[in-house]
């Protein structure tokens, strides 16, 4: 069974990573990529890199490999609810500096504010539990932390626009990427 798992952890993967990437094409809109979404992207690319060679290289339980691939299906499920409720807003990539053209509070937007980054994350979450090492927390770390970066730089671009109140209010009634239960995040 642990071939047959490591073959669909694999497969399973990077078919999402794969959807990931066709994002930067098929569903973002900036004119060029900046390089911090060339960084984003190389960081991407090696931490996949990274997950494969902890995927064939380490022992995981069955266990571990089934919640995973649980984690990164969950993740799919969010990033394609993400796309279809933000299809007409024009989003652009990770750190492009223009301002933002629309707020979406819709579909999953309506309980955070990034389901794309919240879908990452659980993606690369579950691909580390998938891989059952301790090594795979170094990059599932860079990769939050990379993406809370990628947050607060966008929140910043809103308070330069004329949605700036609408988006206090917004911000104030969802979580940054988890739903909000109490409190301000």
């Amino acid at each position: 069974m642990g071939l047959a798992l490591d073959l669909l952890v694999t497969a399973v993967s990077l078919a999402i990573f794969a959807q990931h990437i066709w994002a930067l094409r098929g569903h973002f809109v900036s004119k060029t990529i900046n390089r911090g979404a060339m960084g984003i992207a190389i960081m991407a690319n090696l931490c996949a890199l990274w997950f494969l060679v902890l995927t064939w290289t380490v022992e995981q339980p069955a266990s571990a490999q089934v919640l995973g691939l649980g984690l990164e299906l969950l993740s799919l499920a969010l990033f394609w609810w993400a796309v279809k409720a933000s299809r007409a807003a024009s989003l652009r990539y990770v750190f492009d500096e223009g301002a933002p053209a629309t707020l979406v509070s819709t579909g999953p937007y309506a309980l955070v504010r990034h389901p794309f980054y919240t879908s990452y994350i659980l993606y690369w979450a579950g691909w580390t539990i998938a891989a059952w090492s301790w090594l795979g927390l170094v990059p599932l770390v860079i990769v939050v932390i990379a993406y809370t970066v990628a947050a607060r730089f966008e929140e910043n671009l809103f308070a330069r626009t004329g949605m700036a109140a609408d988006y206090v209010a917004y911000r104030n009634r969802t979580g940054l990427f988890w739903p909000r239960l109490i409190g301000r995040s």
